[in-house]
């Protein structure tokens, strides 16, 4: 009963191997298929990582207007 891990171990490597090598190739294919639409992307992407960061500083500043509100008005925010 030693030889059942190895054989599915060496199978499930090699149907995950395959599986990954066509979903590359797929990619790169799709990829390489049309330019334009890659630009897009790349300008969606953009605007998510701005809206994103936007978000992110906008939390923060919240978060820190909290903090000096509490500290301001005295407020025991200790853990128990």
């Amino acid at each position: 009963m030693d030889w059942i891990p190895i054989v599915f171990v060496t199978f499930k490597v090699l149907v995950l191997g395959i599986g990954m090598f066509f979903a590359i190739k797929w990619h790169y294919d799709q990829g390489q298929k049309d330019k334009d639409k890659q630009k897009q992307a790349r300008a969606v992407l953009r605007a998510a990582g701005k809206v994103a960061v936007l978000f992110l500083l906008a939390l923060l500043g919240l978060g820190l207007l909290a903090w000096f509100l509490v500290k301001k008005t005295g407020l025991d925010m200790s853990m128990p």
